[in-house]
């Protein structure tokens, strides 16, 4: 027996006679869960290491618990290659429609799939499956079975996605290649798919099922994707077709990412030898003229005016206008502008750029008109506008309201239950599988009341994923909690930053997260990254073992305060540009300050190349308004926050000056609507 198992039993056994002596207590507090949940972890563990006779007697007294079904799937998972299948049906029976034996019966049909009992695996499988692996092994069991398929619904959407296909496939695919339902068309079809998504390995592997030039012109394909410059260099010796002119596209469009330039010289030096047709050509050009914007080319103006009226799409029109702010060629603005779709037309952002324009070009009156109507939302431009023409912020603010029925309908949901206590127990992982689980079959009153009960447990991030559209949207109070108020008061008036702003940052960064740990490696409600939090705290002088540090909320706010202010004193205390810092890193921001300082901030703010940090500073900003807001019934306005490049800005003062919240009379466009917040994917902190 393994130490740690060994351990684990021996203190379980020491502690069971306290354990049953408190059974009968706890099955009378039915609702109070409080003395079970640290017996319910340690009996876990047994669950997962120890025969099932050994963690049965540990767990006795814990069968009215919440997540007791977690135990006998934790013993079944532990020997899930010598499961029964009558044993695991008795569990999908005894637990049905919950996520346990959603994860068993999972769990089981990967294990029947390694058996390759596909007599077996068939009986238990739904059609429900949202994992491709099972689903390509349902493939295989009913061919082994002499089962039909409908290659157009179980076969052809896994192909046509641009991903590669779980190994389970390859029988199902070889069948379908025999049945001539996988032809050189649709393999072309997925290629095809595959490079417009950047998937060279999918391409890649799709050429194998090809001969002769056909597996020649698409491995140029994957070959583009891999090494644009590479693939391009080798161009002048091909000869002109179909697919080497796909080839290239794809070559040159990938470059045109990383030098803009390089692309064009490419496309001039090509383009006589190959016979491109009007789509190619329309999307090289886009490409060229949409990076060169980005880059912000000196004839990046040019180039966008190159792309064919046919080509253009909303990305190029919204570099056409970028470019024009960026020079302040503000005759060319109002033209990219007029330019844009319709629903481009219709978005708060650009109408509000139309109207900073219009101003600009000394036609006040048409512009006021349009900060008028902007300034009845509720979101970044709509603040700005509201300030442009001194009127007060629209946000129309609604409490919950609920039946006892529905309360009732969420306090007895299981599924909710056992969500309720993995977060009790700090298990944030096991239970947001819960409450996905569970939320998914609510209808819209219930779903708002379980995010309000999940607020008033403290459990935070539940609301602001969950309360994202219609109405919905005017629950601020659920959807910008005041959490940790006095902390962050405390902790950002320490750092001499406005709390509004701390609180702004972590709704924006982690959405109230507090395990959020990003692709970038930045951890907690704050994001920080580990190198920087070890700087911090040792500049604090506060015990700081690592990363794992940083799911302490008391800790990433107290560091996560410091680093805001350190980046603020960066840029003259300007909270907008240590935001886009903050998010992008200070090179990046460093190099757009050199290129363009001239700018006044909303103009700079939408110039910024990068997507997520263009939103990202706009939605904190909105966020800082909302937060004021909401902890003085009154906000500063968004416009004193946001001082010209080089200009001091310092937190207001108590008795600085305040703008009133209203709500218009129709209120439809007044909820500050936004993306689902994730973890940032980009940050360069550097503390000073």
């Amino acid at each position: 027996m393994p130490h740690l198992l060994h351990r684990i039993i021996t203190v379980a056994l020491s502690a069971f006679v306290a354990v049953v002596s408190v059974a009968s207590e706890t099955k009378v507090a039915q609702k109070d869960f409080t003395s079970q949940r640290e017996r319910f972890l340690f009996v876990w563990e047994a669950a997962k290491h120890a025969p099932d006779l050994a963690w049965r007697k540990l767990a006795v007294g814990l069968e009215d618990y919440p997540l007791y079904p977690y135990l006998d799937l934790a013993a079944l998972q532990h020997r899930i290659t010598d499961a029964k299948t009558d044993e695991v049906g008795k569990f999908l029976a005894k637990y049905p429609n919950t996520l346990p034996a959603q994860i068993l019966r999972e769990s089981f049909l990967l294990e029947l799939a390694r058996r390759q009992d596909w007599k077996s695996f068939s009986a238990l499988y739904t059609g429900n499956e949202k994992s491709r692996e099972l689903q390509c092994d349902a493939l295989q069991a009913k061919i082994a079975n002499n089962q039909p398929i409908d290659f157009d619904t179980e076969l052809k959407p896994l192909w046509l996605a641009p991903k590669l296909l779980p190994s389970g496939c390859d029988m199902a695919v070889q069948w379908a290649i025999s049945k001539n339902k996988i032809d050189e068309p649709l393999i072309w079809q997925r290629i095809d798919a595959a490079a417009q998504a950047a998937q060279a390995d999918v391409v890649s592997s799709s050429a194998t099922l090809l001969d002769g030039a056909n597996k020649a012109a698409a491995e140029k394909i994957a070959g583009a994707l891999h090494d644009p410059s590479a693939t391009l260099s080798d161009a002048s010796t091909w000869s002109d077709g179909p697919h080497a002119r796909d080839a290239l596209v794809v070559a040159i469009t990938r470059m045109a990412r990383k030098d803009d330039e390089g692309a064009f010289a490419q496309w001039n030096a090509l383009s006589p030898k190959f016979k491109f047709d009007a789509e190619q050509r329309g999307r090289v050009l886009r490409a060229i003229g949409v990076y060169s914007a980005s880059s912000y080319a000196p004839d990046a103006l040019a180039r966008l005016d190159a792309i064919p009226a046919d080509a253009e799409d909303d990305s190029s029109r919204e570099w056409h206008v970028r470019a024009a702010l960026a020079t302040q060629d503000w005759k060319a603005a109002l033209k990219a502008l007029q330019g844009m779709s319709e629903t481009q037309k219709a978005d708060a952002r650009w109408r509000y750029l139309r109207a900073r324009t219009l101003v600009k070009l000394g036609r006040e009156k048409e512009a006021e008109s349009i900060f008028a109507s902007i300034s009845q939302e509720a979101n970044f431009h709509a603040f700005l506008a509201a300030d442009w023409i001194n009127q007060p912020y629209s946000i129309c603010s609604t409490t919950l309201t609920a039946t006892p029925d529905q309360e009732k309908n969420v306090r007895n949901n299981a599924s909710l239950q056992r969500a309720f206590e993995f977060f009790a127990l700090n298990r944030l992982s096991e239970a947001r599988h819960e409450w996905d689980f569970a939320f998914a079959k609510l209808d819209p009153a219930e779903r708002r009341v379980a995010a309000d009960t999940a607020t008033k447990l403290g459990w935070y991030d539940r609301a602001v994923y969950s309360l994202n559209q219609g109405d919905d949207l005017h629950l601020y109070d659920l959807r910008f909690p005041l959490a940790r108020r006095d902390q962050i008061e405390r902790d950002a008036r320490a750092a001499g930053i406005d709390p509004s702003w701390a609180y702004a940052i972590i709704r924006a960064e982690s959405a109230w997260t507090a395990d959020a740990h990003s692709g970038a490696d930045a951890y907690g409600l704050m994001q920080l990254l580990p190198g920087t939090a070890k700087q911090l705290a040792k500049a604090e002088k506060i015990d700081f073992t690592g990363a794992a540090n940083l799911f302490d909320p008391d800790l990433n706010i107290r560091l996560g305060t410091r680093y805001l202010s350190n980046m603020a004193m960066r840029y003259d205390g300007s909270a907008w540009l240590a935001s886009a810092a903050y998010n992008a890193g200070v090179d990046p921001v460093g190099r757009w300050v050199n290129a363009r300082d001239a700018l006044e901030p909303d103009f700079f703010i939408e110039t910024i190349p990068y997507k997520e940090t263009r939103e990202y500073v706009a939605r904190v900003l909105a966020f800082s308004v909302i937060y004021d807001w909401r902890m003085h019934g009154t906000a500063q306005s968004l416009a004193s926050k946001m001082t010209r490049i080089g200009q001091p800005y310092s937190p207001p003062g108590d008795d600085a000056p305040r703008k009133s919240v209203v709500c218009p009379a129709s209120p439809s466009k007044s909820a500050v609507t936004e993306a689902t917040p994730a973890p940032k994917a980009q940050v360069s902190q550097q503390p000073r």
